[in-house]
């Protein structure tokens, strides 16, 4: 048996020159095209994200905001932190505390400040428990306060409270600038888990507006609860927190929840623009009994302030849970009387947040159930009210052409448009280039014939 050669400089395990049945010079040309093809298809397909079916949240994960700093809150003023507007931050808040974060403002701004609870798997809550948030001024008076609690779920989950400190007229007290202190309270009840709550903590500010408006909030809107949306369902996985939710628009959205979990969803609300969903839980696989409050359907505007709650209770048959009619987008409503109207103040991502009780399990089975999420978004967009400054974090109440996109079936979790063009595009350059060398191959072969 014949020995083969092997060239000197070349490692044995490369064989023989790819060029077969051509000359050496078109060989090597032709390697050279090849690898500028696989170059360009390589590159294309690194473009294109990978997406999983499954939803980014799990049964009692949370996804917290990335970067977020870490704050410890205090036991009094003196010692209170400061959060710097624009700013995400971590902290927690253990059983029965009460914890104080300090916020320095100016005269002008109005400022916000959100805090997410987070209770852990497994965490034993009431229906009464939950969370408050409230705004003092360095003399102790109140500027606003809230609280959310769990409510008939009685199922442990993501909750948030939002205090305000108002700028705007009409409002007598905490005006100025100077320190400020946030107070969040844990509302616990008797027989609930001791274990303390991670926190997320969202610092925002809304500039004065150029011209003083409408003092008063708009006295009619259409508060008939208008048709669900209609049309043919989308896959959309949900979010696991506030900076991870998905952006859904006008549309019917599909999605699967386990008990335990919350998914999270954000849709672009612009000025002039009013809102309404409904949240479906498909029929069970099996099993008898009724969960009450098993779905919970929660409203959050875009600086994460509770708005309100819709709960359904299942016996494993499909339920629904809908949202009161809110008024449009409006920055009067502001002066509104009910809190649900004065939460509906800005344009932005107003966020859509689903539970599934984690008692659901024991009743009807741990696997995954079908979620369908019906958005309607009626009004025509109007101009807003012309901010004198810019909010922070910057364009917070603003809807841009790109959350417009990202709330079209188009915008789905498989990538952007742009995305998905370029692999298309991509893809078909490389035909096209693949083509092209078979041709210019082609015609080498003759011409090293014709020699």
């Amino acid at each position: 048996m014949a020995k083969r050669r092997v060239s000197a400089g070349r490692p044995a395990s490369v064989g023989p020159p790819v060029s077969v049945g051509l000359p050496v010079s078109v060989g090597r040309a032709v390697v050279v095209r090849l690898a500028v093809v696989v170059a360009v298809l390589g590159l294309v397909v690194a473009a294109v994200p990978v997406t999983s079916a499954v939803a980014d949240g799990t049964p009692g994960g949370y996804g917290f905001t990335d970067g977020a700093g870490s704050v410890a809150g205090a036991t009094t003023t003196s010692g209170a932190k400061s959060l710097e507007p624009g700013r995400v931050y971590r902290s927690s808040l253990p059983a029965n505390g009460r914890l104080y974060y300090r916020l320095d403002l100016d005269a002008t701004s109005t400022a916000y400040l959100s805090a997410t609870a987070v209770p852990g798997t497994g965490t034993t809550v009431s229906a009464t428990d939950g969370l408050r948030v409230s705004v003092r001024d360095a003399q102790g008076n109140a500027c606003s306060y809230q609280a959310t609690r769990f409510g008939t779920s009685r199922s442990a989950h993501p909750i948030a409270a939002w205090g305000t400190r108002e700028a705007s007229p009409g409002h007598a007290l905490c005006r100025g600038a100077g320190a400020y202190y946030v107070l969040v309270e844990r509302i616990a009840a008797t027989g609930s888990s001791p274990d303390a709550w991670p926190l997320e903590l969202a610092a925002v500010t809304e500039p004065a507006l150029e011209r003083s408006g409408a003092t008063r909030a708009p006295q009619t809107w259409d508060s008939a609860s208008p048709e669900p949306a209609g049309g043919h369902a989308v896959d959309r996985a949900g979010g696991s927190g506030f900076a991870r939710a998905a952006t859904v628009g006008q549309g019917v959205w599909r999605d699967r929840i386990r008990p335990g979990q919350t998914l999270f969803y954000r849709v672009p609300v612009d000025w002039g623009q009013q809102l309404n969903a409904l949240a479906e839980l498909g029929g069970a696989g099996g099993g008898s009994g009724y969960a009450d409050g098993a779905l919970t359907l929660s409203l959050y505007n875009p600086v994460r302030g509770y708005v309100e709650d819709a709960y359904a209770g299942y016996s494993g048959r499909p339920a629904s849970a809908a949202l009161v009619p809110l008024p449009p987008v409006a920055y009067a409503n502001r002066y509104g009387f009910a809190d649900q109207v004065k939460a509906m103040r800005f344009a932005g991502s107003y966020y859509l947040v689903v539970h599934l009780a984690a008692q659901t399990a024991g009743t009807f089975g741990d696997d995954p159930y079908g979620l369908t999420l019906r958005v309607r978004v009626d009004g025509t967009a109007r101009p807003g009210p012309g901010y004198a400054g810019r909010s922070e974090p910057r364009h917070l109440f603003e809807v841009t052409a790109g959350d417009r996109r990202a709330a079209t079936e188009a915008g789905a979790g498989g990538g952007s448009a742009a995305l998905r063009a370029l692999a298309v595009g991509g893809i078909g350059a490389g035909t096209v280039l693949l083509l092209v060398l078979g041709v210019w191959t082609v015609a080498a072969r003759r011409r090293a014939g014709a020699r």
